[in-house]
């Protein structure tokens, strides 16, 4: 055999082991993605004056999607909306689809405008809410007050 006949496997291209009907000795197969199944999460809500925030988690925290106003193309004041939380809901829902979130606990922080309709929004998609725990942090006794004025 001369040269030219051997074809070792590092040399051989990829139309040549196509054609023999073999895949080259050291090449990889691709192997197809396991996307896990995710029955139960959470869904975290923060609806500050100034923007809305949805999070949602597996049970153990992780997160698996999240979304924004300002990720969903608003601006300005109108991130704080309440239409601005049901969009910012829609495409979580959209992203979670895949892995089969249906029941989630929803825990809430803020006083925006959003809160209310983030979790409406939530239960018209297709998420069944299980419970509905406000997180937002309240002060025991506050600051120490200014001094009293002298007349």
């Amino acid at each position: 055999m001369t040269e030219e006949e051997i074809i070792t496997p590092a040399v051989a291209v990829e139309g040549e082991a196509k054609e023999a009907g073999k895949a080259r000795p050291g090449a990889k197969t691709a192997k197809k993605k396991v996307v896990r199944q995710i029955p139960q999460g959470r869904a975290y809500i923060h609806a500050s004056f100034n923007n809305t925030i949805v999070s949602l988690t597996d049970a153990n925290g992780n997160i698996v999607a999240w979304s924004s106003a300002g990720n969903c193309g608003f601006k300005g004041p109108k991130k704080a909306t309440p239409f601005a939380a049901s969009v910012i809901v829609k495409k979580v829902f959209e992203k979670v689809e895949q892995f089969g979130l249906k029941d989630v606990h929803v825990f809430v922080t803020g006083i925006g405008n959003g809160r209310d309709a983030a979790v409406r929004a939530l239960n018209t998609v297709g998420f069944n809410v299980l419970s509905i725990k406000d997180t937002t942090p309240v002060p025991h006794n506050g600051c120490r007050p200014r001094r009293a004025r002298r007349m």
